[in-house]
């Protein structure tokens, strides 16, 4: 028997459908998405998204809002007061 390759990733959830570009492209952003960023104010490596646009860095406690999958968005970050 031979071995199996595992190269789905989060998007094997899928299986067969889609296509394979929009298999991986879902892999690419869910991969960016789910990692541990860098917080704009401390440089500590802790900042995780809260919801969709929403990031909170669980060092500093720094909770601001930039892009939807990833905080390094074009237009910046705005810092959210509570």
């Amino acid at each position: 028997m031979s071995k199996r390759i595992v190269k789905a990733g989060t998007s094997g959830r899928y299986g067969a459908r889609y296509g394979v570009v929009i298999r991986n492209r879902v892999k690419n952003i869910e991969a960016q998405q789910y990692s541990k960023h860098e917080c704009p104010t401390c440089r500590h490596k802790s900042v995780k998204r809260v919801s969709a646009g929403i990031w909170n860095c669980s060092h500093c406690g720094y909770k601001f809002a930039a892009g939807a999958y990833s905080p390094k968005h074009k237009k910046g970050t705005v810092q959210i007061m509570e």
